[in-house]
């Protein structure tokens, strides 16, 4: 089903739902991970200047109780390999194996509140009176991995690192009734906010927190570290057949690419995703329009997790439409030499770093790389296409309904690739791997659909 990336939220939620008063802790934890009681105490950590809180690693509340977490998928941990090892696998479609060294994010306010399903029509998701609230802010590593993290909702290999439970309703003030376990569901909902030194560290190690201490100063919600290596040209065997990864190598105009690109791409995009869909609740009828039923069901006999997750792929996609191909061409394509500097580096040691900000001014409708040349789309394995047919062409990113700025004003839409990047990066967040949530935008492009 073709759907673009967000659920717009229409005017059912007022623009300050970020702001306000901030509830008390759940059960006197105050400074701590936000739980009903915690495990060890992490020591709070200093870098540039910033200094991050301690954090209290939740226990589990047991029946009736819930457990937050928060995870970036197993591709997190893992990268995307190219050549993909097995078909289907997610891969760049351009060829790039894309590996992270760190993916770091601040997560804050995750709300429960009664009645997911108060707002039947499609694109609202519109819940009714909060019951819970849980307050980071938790400063999260999501490409650290570690054996005693809970198993990530979408399979084998995923991780998820605990950060808060709750055992009890704790909204409105000095309510404390429990959870219903008759099958009541609440509607499940989180923020995404700006780095700040008042952070919980959650799982940072030091390097983590250097490059947290950069996204303070610069205002980023989410940043991505991370190497990318140009792997396409090999012809891999798959099962009964052979696919052919060669083809994307035919035009000299690659021959002054840099073969691996350092990548730090910072994300100025708080959003609050409201109300999400919940894949835990299948094989239960949805909305009409909507994939999974709405909302958390509680268990009398055991806790029950909600996660935060976080899907890595968004920032690369070709369009605005739900689960497009990723392309890493655009950013290498910022780092090209420039014409009579030499060749592409190929020494990891020395590759260029390419940032978000470097694709500021250029535009979306009709890329071009740091020389000004226009590109085309390039494929080094044929696209899945069950979202939209194969692009190809000159490179122009698709935004379908989204609409282009008016004049310079970012308000008012997508200015260049840097806004057509950051509208798609704010999509990326979901309830227990693939729960789709409405999302409303605290930046500039708030108005947008």
């Amino acid at each position: 089903m073709r759907r673009i990336n967000t659920i717009a939220l229409g005017g059912l939620l007022a623009l300050g739902a970020c702001g306000g008063s901030s509830p008390a802790k759940p059960d006197g934890a105050a400074g701590t991970g936000g739980s009903d009681a915690g495990a060890t105490m992490d020591a709070g950590s200093t870098d540039g200047g910033v200094t991050l809180k301690p954090f209290t690693k939740p226990i589990d509340p047991g029946h009736g109780g819930i457990v937050f977490a928060a995870s970036g998928e197993v591709l997190a941990l893992s990268g995307y390999a190219f050549p993909p090892a097995n078909a289907g696998d997610p891969a760049f479609v351009d060829g790039w194996d894309v590996q992270f060294t760190r993916l770091l994010v601040t997560v804050d306010k995750i709300k429960l509140s009664s009645n997911p399903d108060y707002s039947p029509s499609q694109g609202t998701l519109q819940s009714n009176s909060l019951v819970a609230e849980v307050d980071g802010p938790w400063a999260i590593d999501l490409a650290h991995g570690d054996s005693s993290y809970l198993q990530g909702k979408g399979g084998p290999g995923e991780e998820a690192v605990p950060i808060a439970a709750l055992s009890r309703q704790n909204q409105p003030a000095g309510n404390t009734a429990a959870f219903k376990t008759d099958g009541t569901r609440y509607a499940f909902g989180f923020d995404t906010v700006a780095a700040t030194s008042s952070a919980m560290n959650v799982n940072l190690d030091d390097a983590g927190v250097a490059d947290y201490a950069e996204m303070v100063k610069d205002g980023c919600a989410v940043m991505y570290v991370g190497v990318a290596t140009f792997r396409g040209g090999v012809v891999t065997a798959t099962t009964g057949n052979m696919a052919d990864y060669t083809k994307c190598n035919s035009d000299p105009e690659y021959a002054s690419w840099p073969k691996t690109v350092s990548f730090r791409l910072c994300f100025k995009s708080p959003t609050s995703y409201v109300n999400c869909q919940n894949p835990d609740n299948d094989p239960a009828k949805a909305l009409a329009g909507e994939e999974h039923e709405r909302g958390i069901a509680f268990e009398a006999s055991r806790s029950v997790v909600g996660q935060v997750t976080i899907h890595t792929d968004h920032p690369f996609w070709d369009s605005v439409l739900h689960d497009s191909p990723a392309h890493f061409d655009q950013f290498a394509a910022r780092v090209v030499p420039l014409a009579g500097d030499g060749g592409a580096e190929t020494d990891a040691a020395a590759a260029p770093t390419v940032t978000l900000d470097m694709t500021m001014g250029v535009d979306y409708r009709g890329y071009t790389d740091s020389n000004g040349n226009a590109l085309k789309w390039r494929y080094c394995m044929d696209p899945p296409t069950d979202v939209h047919a194969q692009l190809t062409g000159a490179m122009a990113f698709d935004p379908q309904s989204v609409p282009h700025a008016t004049g310079t004003d970012r308000t008012t839409g997508l200015l260049d690739y840097y806004d057509f990047a950051t509208y798609d990066q704010s999509t990326q967040g979901h309830l227990n791997s693939d729960g789709l949530c409405a999302l409303q935008r605290h930046y500039y492009q708030m108005a947008l659909p």
